[in-house]
């Protein structure tokens, strides 16, 4: 099985820089003018997910709370603090979870569309 994560942006470009350049990944694919969709798919190769983000004429309207979090686990702590370090270079404030877990657990911040995530400590080895 293979899953996408998609979801719907007025700044797919913003995305884009934010998903590659900040956290790492890679833009594995696109398309222009789908249907009147514009898109991006971004993940790391030959992993079995990958999100998508598309762009439309239509806004996105996004409805979210402050526990919808996209939580990503660093294999290292190499790459642990590559992030971290990626995201604090980039003026990208870190934010305190609703969830005291997360705030123990890791560091949180905001996409470019306000969308919360988490780069989580846990598990990593040296």
């Amino acid at each position: 099985m293979v899953l996408r994560i998609a979801r719907h942006t007025n700044n797919i470009d913003k995305i884009e820089d934010f998903y590659v350049t900040i956290l790492g990944f890679e833009r594995l694919g696109g398309f222009q003018n789908h249907n009147n969709y514009d898109g991006v798919f971004i993940g790391k190769p030959k992993l079995d997910w990958h999100f998508e983000f598309t762009k439309s004429s239509e806004k996105a309207n996004h409805h979210f709370d402050e526990d919808d979090i996209l939580v990503l686990y660093p294999e290292t702590i190499l790459e642990y603090n590559r992030l971290i370090n990626n995201i604090l270079e980039n003026n990208i404030s870190i934010i305190t979870s609703k969830n005291p877990y997360w705030n123990e657990n890791g560091k949180m911040f905001l996409d470019p569309d306000g969308f919360r995530i988490i780069v989580s400590d846990i598990k990593i080895t040296d």
